[in-house]
């Protein structure tokens, strides 16, 4: 497993440093990247000493990496560290997230708490198949239907958010879609995806996203 003293340094890059390219740790390959609108790009990776089916997401903004966390062959949240504060999930989970759920029946709900530097938080919602297939840039995503709420130790709402986004089976990973506050539906956030890159393709493991960067710089926080 990564630990934060490998993660945090590149979450602190600075805007020059991110003119570097990113790289996988040591013992770990680089799998995947994905160009996103609203100045968002990811890089996905696998580390030799996880559990099968473990993957490693970096999101990538403007100024450089806000968030990295590991999700297991489910799309757990297994640990995050990002520019808020570092997050673990508590095992089991009273209902867990599973992608195999969600293929099978097209409905996976799901409640789980994350503990965080300020306290546990506690997050219920559902991800659903909407019966949309999409094709983007070769790849063939499901989309999803989705709302969540995250609330604190004491039960209070910290935040409620619908939205869509896209599912692969191939990858087994969700990638970004439209997304709004419940309490401002109509001011919806667009991060959809653009461009699938792979191994030695132009663009792999780069860390400048492409689109819209000086048009929105975006708030995104899974």
């Amino acid at each position: 497993m990564i630990r934060a003293a490998l993660i945090l340094p590149l979450m602190l890059a600075t805007p020059a440093m991110a003119q570097q390219s990113f790289a996988a740790p040591d013992g770990c390959t680089g799998k995947l990247t994905v160009q996103h609108r609203a100045c968002v790009m990811v890089n996905v990776w696998t580390c030799d000493a996880d559990a099968p089916g473990d993957q490693w997401i970096a999101l990538i903004g403007q100024a450089g990496v806000f968030s990295v966390q590991r999700v297991d062959d489910q799309f757990q949240w297994m640990e995050s560290y990002k520019v808020t504060g570092n997050e673990l999930l508590q095992v089991p989970a009273d209902d867990p997230a599973s992608l195999d759920e969600l293929f099978a029946t097209g409905l996976d709900t799901w409640d789980f708490t994350l503990d965080t530097d300020e306290g546990p938080e506690r997050h219920v919602g559902f991800d659903m198949l909407t019966g949309e297939t999409f094709v983007i840039d070769g790849e063939t995503l499901l989309e999803t239907e989705f709302q969540g709420r995250t609330m604190d130790a004491e039960g209070n709402e910290i935040y409620a958010g619908s939205g869509r986004q896209f599912v692969s089976e191939t990858h087994r990973l969700f990638f970004l879609g439209q997304a709004w506050d419940d309490e401002n539906p109509e001011q919806v956030r667009d991060s959809s995806p653009v461009d699938f890159i792979y191994p030695g393709e132009p663009g792999f493991f780069g860390n400048q996203p492409r689109y819209e960067c000086n048009v929105i710089e975006s708030g995104f926080q899974p």
